[in-house]
């Protein structure tokens, strides 16, 4: 079976639980639909954050639509759609960035901002630092199942350094890449 969203959401309803999905490039058409329809409905609820961090400045607002015609049609059990603006500066460098969802839940924009912010600290805290720090991506390691059982090192790697409260992936590696008494403390 072909897998695709629209089937994901299905079974996901039909299982008894909820999502939050992400609108991309890729669903054009949808996109502008609720590009359209956010520009001239009012939103149920509007969170708004900014944040001052790590050389950035941002503004999240985040908007909830309960107008889900044209949409309910073709994803099962959608009922709200969210709008997430992003602005602020980077390194001081100005960006702007707007993002949409659909979800079958009925509920806050605070509510909806903490569960994207939570999602992407999970993007953040694992598949960036597999990524960049132990550089999965980069690794020549491509025959029959070498990627799967080297992610999964890299991911109890990880796991053992944040278990042992370890915040820089990169820091933790370093001390321990010298001290073999240091690395067998982390699995015990």
């Amino acid at each position: 079976m072909h897998c695709t969203a629209k089937k994901t959401v299905e079974t996901i309803i039909e299982q008894g639980n909820d999502y939050v999905i992400t609108v991309k490039a890729n669903q054009p058409s949808l996109h502008q639909h609720l590009c359209t329809i956010s520009q001239s409905d009012k939103p149920v609820s509007v969170y708004q954050q900014s944040e001052h961090s790590h050389q950035r400045c941002i503004e999240r607002t985040v908007e909830v639509f309960d107008n889900v015609s044209g949409i309910v049609e073709n994803w099962v059990g959608v009922r709200r759609f969210i709008r997430v603006q992003r602005q602020g500066t980077r390194q001081g460098n100005p960006y702007q960035q707007v993002s949409y969802y659909l979800s079958s839940l009925a509920t806050t924009a605070r509510q909806f901002a903490e569960g994207i912010r939570g999602h992407w600290g999970i993007e953040n805290r694992l598949h960036w630092v597999k990524d960049v720090v132990l550089g999965e991506d980069q690794c020549p390691l491509k025959h029959r199942n070498a990627p799967a059982n080297w992610g999964l090192f890299r991911t109890w790697a990880v796991s053992l350094f944040r278990l042992h409260g370890e915040p820089s992936i990169t820091k933790a590696q370093r001390r321990v890449a010298h001290d073999i008494n240091a690395l067998f403390l982390l699995i015990q």
